[in-house]
């Protein structure tokens, strides 16, 4: 991997963190139920990034899709799952609690790395995922806000989202529109039978159509492509910026504060997440600079 192909699957990465991390305050702005917001951001979202495609393919859109095949699917199951666990565990817990369990899958993804991909993680990770452990347990054990079934909803989202990053890493050959185009459609499929569109306020559809469109489409879409050019724990340590940013934002619009238990177990998984990377940038510099001595030679 070249460094200019590096840099570019960074910055898609953390672009797409930033427009995803809006999404529990797309929750919080309007008054549909979880099904019937889901298929509206699936199918918004979803008919939107067809359009692109169909624009971008010309005439290869049949083709684009083939390409998918039966790994390019798992990887769209994968992707609507995240998306149905996600916005469950959004409306039955808090958002600071979602996006502070989403904060682990750094090493979420370092174990399915390894058993999946063979990629081994460092003595760091490991310790920084008791750490990080430790915070949620202090952030779930006060029972002060959120509720358990959301907060194992947060977890098994989590779990996913680390299944998805690894699998696109996997099969790196499997074309980033089509995948979630039809991640999108999926999930709106999958919500449908429990969903209420038809109930939806004029200001319900314009909240899901700006977000599901400016954020959910192209935050998704850009992290599909830079996940690709990024290894898949630092591709997950650049998302657990979600766990500052998504409280963030629900506080600046909406004014719901964390409580002090959220506060403290969420900085505890941020130090962990902060020192693993620190900890992984100074190996990789090590590393490198051994590299170029052994290449230069005596």
């Amino acid at each position: 991997m070249t460094s200019s192909t590096y840099l570019r699957g960074l910055a898609a990465v953390t672009a797409a963190t930033l427009a995803l991390s809006t999404a529990g305050l797309m929750t919080r702005l309007v008054s549909i139920d979880g099904p019937t917001l889901l298929f509206l951001r699936g199918m918004i979202a979803g008919l939107f990034l067809f359009g692109c495609l169909a624009v971008t393919a010309r005439g290869r859109l049949v083709a684009d899709l083939a390409k998918l095949g039966m790994p390019g699917l798992v990887i769209c199951a994968t992707s609507a799952s995240c998306a149905v666990l996600f916005i469950g565990a959004l409306y039955t817990t808090s958002v600071a609690h979602v996006a502070i369990i989403f904060a682990t899958c750094p090493f979420v993804a370092a174990a399915l790395g390894f058993l999946i991909l063979g990629e081994r993680p460092g003595r760091s990770a490991l310790v920084a995922s008791v750490v990080a452990l430790v915070g949620v347990a202090l952030m779930i054990g006060s029972g002060e806000e959120g509720a358990l079934i959301g907060d194992a909803l947060a977890f098994a989202m989590t779990v996913m989202v680390a299944l998805w990053t690894v699998l696109v890493r996997r099969y790196p050959d499997k074309p980033a529109l089509p995948c979630t185009v039809v991640s999108c459609l999926m999930s709106a499929v999958v919500a449908l039978p429990f969903a209420s569109p038809l109930a939806a306020s004029s200001h319900d559809i314009l909240v899901v159509l700006g977000f599901g469109v400016l954020a959910f489409s192209l935050g998704f879409l850009l992290l599909t492509v830079g996940a690709k050019d990024v290894p898949p724990v630092e591709a997950a340590l650049i998302g657990a910026l979600d766990a500052p940013l998504a409280p963030f934002w629900v506080w600046l619009f909406v004014g719901d504060v964390p409580s002090r238990s959220t506060v403290l177990g969420g900085t505890v998984v941020l130090v962990a997440v902060a020192v693993h990377v620190l900890s992984a940038h100074r190996s990789a510099r090590a590393a490198a600079g051994q590299s170029g001595r052994t290449a230069a030679g005596p």
